[in-house]
């Protein structure tokens, strides 16, 4: 065993194994878990994607504007790609205005005589959680509502997300669109989307992975729309928790509330403390009091049980592996190395924690064998190494593990013929003869 700290590595594997699916319970072994007042409680590590808390997390539930989050992901994307840009100016529909006209939503009344920009609009979605904002810029993207739902839906097919049922961009009940002949095709009109809320915190977590700076936009508390143009309106945002707003929490910076009767008070936050970001998912709260005083519970149930550990740096010997056997080179054995800094999310404990790994090659690289060739240059990616902490069956985020990328320690010449014919005869001695056509032809191969 080799020790860091209040840490022990423990070999697992030296060879190419299949990694485990780790089942997810409501809490990490160590830890007792709180029991939130809503429907359903999801906590997760964001860097990491390490599931903190679970309660109730793979029930599908309505999630009203928390919806907005993917759209906030595909106008980012479309951005990235070149499909659209900030200033692109964004027309307004009929649709898109008759939703902006409801002052029972949340909305900035849009003028079809007026030019807006996908930025003002993107601002209005995010802070104000605008609903014809968000529909006139599905609307440029994809052409329609529908059509760009569609887009949501194979977004969070590839992600793996389950358990969902999306109608529109917004989050709205169905009736909305139905009443304005825009219901998405064979959509039931008493219904609305959901989602789970593991789901949930995987869009919000891709949204955070790949665009941070929606952050920027996140965290304003007011902001006035369309300033300077004759027609501006006051944005005050929802999220309740911010530095200055009434249930305030240090750290919180983010990101998205969905309110509507069948969703209940629902909010998924974010906030970083100790160099540790995590994201936080309540559906279906009774109020604010519900939404942003559980999420402040939940928060304060992570930063106080759990931490985020480095228990490796880019370049350290893989200690708990054993040396990778090379064939056809001048030395048998190579060691392995992290390629990159290994951080682990666990709870906070004084006990001795133990880090297992298991190591899978890259199959590319394997010859018929399953071993990896001679020559390989030092610093060569031959593979992965799966973490996991003893006694902690928490999981990760949609079953996945805590990876690492490995590569070979130095460089591994090819052996010359002398060599390798010497140890054909030491292995024909100490395993009996082989067939001589086998070797030669193994051996020029």
């Amino acid at each position: 065993m080799i020790k860091y700290n209040k840490w022990t590595t423990r070999l697992l594997s030296g060879s190419l194994l299949a990694s485990i699916f780790l089942a997810v319970p409501e809490a990490a072994a160590a830890v007792e878990p709180i029991e939130v007042s809503s429907e359903a409680a999801f906590v997760i590590d964001n860097e990491t994607n390490k599931i903190l808390l679970n309660q109730n997390g793979d029930a599908s539930l309505y999630i009203a504007s928390m919806t907005k989050m993917i759209p906030l992901y595909l106008v980012h994307e479309a951005i990235e790609a070149g499909t659209i840009a900030w200033d692109t100016p964004v027309p307004i529909s009929d649709y898109a205005f008759a939703i902006s006209q409801n002052y029972e939503l949340s909305n900035v009344p849009l003028r079809k005589d007026f030019t807006y920009t996908v930025k003002d609009l993107y601002e209005a979605m995010v802070v104000y959680s605008a609903n014809g904002a968000t529909i006139a810029v599905a609307e440029l993207i994809a052409g329609s509502e529908p059509a760009f739902v569609d887009m949501m839906k194979e977004k969070l097919d590839a992600w793996g997300v389950t358990g969902h049922a999306l109608y529109n961009t917004t989050g709205l009940p169905n009736h909305y669109a139905a009443e304005l002949g825009n219901l998405y095709p064979n959509a039931p009109v008493d219904e609305e989307n959901k989602m789970t809320a593991r789901g949930i915190a995987t869009v919000a977590d891709h949204l955070l992975d790949d665009y941070p700076e929606v952050l920027e936009v996140a965290k304003i508390e007011d902001k006035v729309f369309m300033e300077g143009s004759g027609d501006e309106i006051h944005m005050m945002t929802y999220n309740l928790m911010l530095p200055n707003q009434p249930y305030a929490r240090a750290g919180v910076d983010g990101l998205k509330t969905g309110t509507t009767d069948a969703s209940g008070a629902s909010f998924t936050g974010t906030a970083l403390q100790d160099d540790m970001r995590v994201i936080t998912v309540v559906i279906g709260a009774e109020d604010n009091d519900g939404r942003f005083g559980e999420t402040a519970r939940l928060m304060d149930f992570a930063f106080g049980n759990f931490e985020k550990v480095q228990i490796a740096s880019s370049g350290d010997a893989v200690a708990t592996e054993e040396k990778l056997t090379i064939a056809k080179g001048k030395e048998e054995t190579v060691g392995l190395i992290y390629n990159e800094d290994i951080f682990v999310v666990t709870p906070k404990t004084e006990e001795e924690r133990v880090v297992a790994t298991e190591l899978t090659l890259n199959s590319e690289l394997l010859n018929a064998d399953g071993l990896i060739e001679a020559p390989i240059e030092k610093g060569t990616t031959v593979g992965n190494v799966a973490l996991s902490i003893e006694g902690d069956d928490l999981g990760y985020l949609d079953g996945t593990q805590n990876e690492a990328t490995v590569a070979v320690e130095r460089t591994v010449e090819k052996a010359n013929f002398l060599v390798l014919a010497w140890r054909w005869v030491a292995n024909t001695a100490a395993n009996g003869w082989n067939s001589v056509t086998d070797f030669v032809g193994g051996f020029f191969s």
